[in-house]
């Protein structure tokens, strides 16, 4: 699919925008005056495949501990900072690769101007968000509700702010609780400005719900070829918001790598536990980086057949199971062993 050619941004040593790949965010869930629990937390989001990490700054204290966090980990941390300019100047001292912060929030000029040029002189870039919850007043009252325009209207005055002192590496985040308002406010934002777009359905919910909201918002997007970065926002640990993140991308086709998982929804004709065997596989493979894709399937009637496009797979019979290799079998295992086979044919890949 063509992607909305887009300005490319440099955040830390990852490019967003343009032709760089498609960045899957997240954010800590915690206290960023913990050092250790935070830096924890941000490895671990390393490990799941994360490529950048926000971090919130609620006092100065917390900016101060972001050089002390920065120095442990390994990709790029964005500074999250609602309406004191201070902590922005503090973060960037202590080397943030990026700043999550309206402009429009932190007092008169001088102050948006210290933090543009202390951004420009360490070529940080600053992520403008502008969601329902922030929307100024006067735009609520021009347009009686939340809508795409009023989101969009807010947005453009955020970097007009920052224009106004020359500032240009800007990334933008629309987002809305409501699915449909998220998806026309990028669409509409796309065909004025060529700033990178950090696509995400805000409060999207828990882990169950959120994922929909997100897969369809974000998702519908990314197949329009809008987007240069995502996160996706869950009631939960923020592993989750990852996993759903690359699991969006793999599916339309911009991450190549990984697993490629599929498995039926089963029927009456299913006559081996397959959705204990599905879930199981799925969960031994997460961390499996071969290019290869897998299928769990619940009979020999369909099995092969439907699945002959997967480099390897399950059928299941009675009691038994056959694994197959590009639609051929290659031999009958007891339903007991069927998940460590799996596994070996797929290790010696």
């Amino acid at each position: 699919m063509n992607r909305v050619n887009t300005r490319k941004i440099k955040v830390g040593d990852i490019f967003v925008g343009g032709d760089s790949r498609i960045t899957v965010q997240s954010m800590t869930n915690t206290d960023t005056r913990n050092i250790e629990a935070t830096v924890n937390q941000i490895l671990a989001l390393e490990k799941e495949g994360c490529d950048i990490v926000r971090c919130a700054v609620l006092d100065m204290e917390a900016a101060e501990a972001l050089g002390s966090i920065i120095k442990r980990i390994n990709i790029p941390l964005v500074a999250d900072i609602h309406f004191d300019y201070r902590l922005a100047l503090a973060s960037i001292k202590n080397g943030v690769s990026a700043l999550r912060i309206n402009p429009g929030n932190i007092g008169d000029s001088e102050r948006v101007r210290l933090v543009a040029e202390s951004a420009e002189e360490k070529n940080i870039p600053i992520r403008i968000g502008v969601n329902g919850g922030s929307l100024e007043k006067d735009l609520l009252e021009k347009y009686k509700k939340v809508t795409a325009e009023a989101l969009v209207e807010s947005a453009l005055r955020h970097v007009d702010i920052l224009n106004k002192f020359n500032f240009e590496d800007i990334v933008i985040s629309i987002k809305s609780s409501e699915v449909i308002t998220m998806i026309e406010s990028y669409r509409k934002i796309s065909k004025i400005v060529d700033y990178p777009l950090h696509l995400g359905v805000t409060e999207a919910g828990t882990l169950w719900s959120g994922t929909i909201k997100s897969s369809i918002g974000v998702g519908t997007l990314l197949c329009e070829g809008i987007g240069d970065t995502i996160r996706v926002s869950l009631t939960g640990d923020p592993i989750e918001e990852v996993r759903v993140g690359k699991e969006i991308l793999k599916s339309i086709g911009y991450i190549e790598e990984g697993i490629k998982f599929i498995s039926c929804p089963t029927c009456g004709r299913t006559q081996i536990n397959l959705i204990k065997i599905a879930n199981e596989v799925e969960e031994k493979l997460k961390n499996c980086h071969k290019k290869i894709k897998v299928a769990v399937m619940g009979c020999v009637v369909n099995g092969p057949g439907e699945a002959r496009e997967a480099d390897i797979g399950i059928a299941g019979g009675k009691n038994e199971g056959l694994i197959f290799k590009k639609g051929q079998i290659i031999k009958k295992v007891s339903e007991d062993k069927l998940v460590e086979e799996l596994l070996k044919e797929i290790e010696n890949m």
